[in-house]
């Protein structure tokens, strides 16, 4: 009479070694290594809708730019430190002919960093370009060197990262959806230049699906539970 409870429990063991594959699963079990490219919208961060080779910001317009591992636009990190255009560009004084944006440059954490690479110190920086310039002329006179792809993604801010361009990675790398205003990774800079040209850009990832965790974790349930029932027809029969 006892018999039948064995495969209760089987079942129930699998369904706890799912839940542990399921709540094992980390955060960015799977994403993209990228530039991610941000507009400051009053106090708020919102994920830029165009490149920085074709966004042509206004005189006082605040970018900024964040490294990390991300699933999607959704899920990408905001830039940390600070976002004011009065603080970056305290001291650079308008003139003719000439914008200036204000840039806040986060290169992420040490999680995200590619193998090999330690972030350096976040930055603010102060460009002035021409009154038609683009968000990409921005980080050319102020935070050279850039590096793109052939497809004209945006790789390399400041020569960070060496190596690499938006390439799909796996393993647990650090969640950080960091308060937007935290000066955790926040430098101060405060330059001016001149843009000399830089190619389309933008930090792009792919929407993706399921992460890696959560589809091994039902396939541990769906497996371990078909075993279980199995074991259980067996022992009636």
């Amino acid at each position: 009479m006892t018999a039948p409870r064995a495969p209760r429990v089987l079942l129930g063991a699998a369904l706890a070694a799912g839940s542990l594959a399921l709540g094992a699963a980390p955060a960015h079990a799977e994403g993209y290594r990228y530039w991610s490219f941000w507009e400051r919208d009053g106090r708020e961060w919102t994920y830029a809708t165009q490149g920085p080779g074709t966004l042509r910001p206004e005189d006082g317009a605040v970018l900024g730019f964040r490294f990390a591992v991300s699933e999607n636009s959704a899920d990408a990190d905001r830039p940390r430190g600070r976002a004011s255009f009065a603080a970056i560009c305290d001291g650079t004084e308008p003139r003719p002919g000439s914008k200036r944006i204000a840039l806040s440059v986060d290169f992420g954490t040490r999680a995200d960093a590619p193998p090999g690479e330690t972030p350096p110190e976040g930055r603010t920086v102060c460009a002035r370009v021409p009154e038609d310039g683009t968000a990409a002329d921005a980080l050319a006179a102020a935070l050279k060197p850039l590096r793109y792809n052939s497809e004209s993604l945006l790789c390399a801010i400041a020569g960070y990262p060496r190596s690499g361009c938006g390439e799909r990675v796996a393993g647990d790398a650090d969640d950080g959806n960091d308060a937007a205003d935290s000066t955790d990774s926040a430098g101060s800079g405060n330059d001016t230049g001149t843009a000399d040209g830089a190619a389309d850009s933008g930090g792009t990832a792919s929407a993706g699906g399921p992460s890696v965790g959560l589809l091994g974790g039902i396939a541990v349930v769906a497996v371990l539970g078909a075993a279980a029932v199995l074991r259980a027809r067996r022992r009636r029969s």
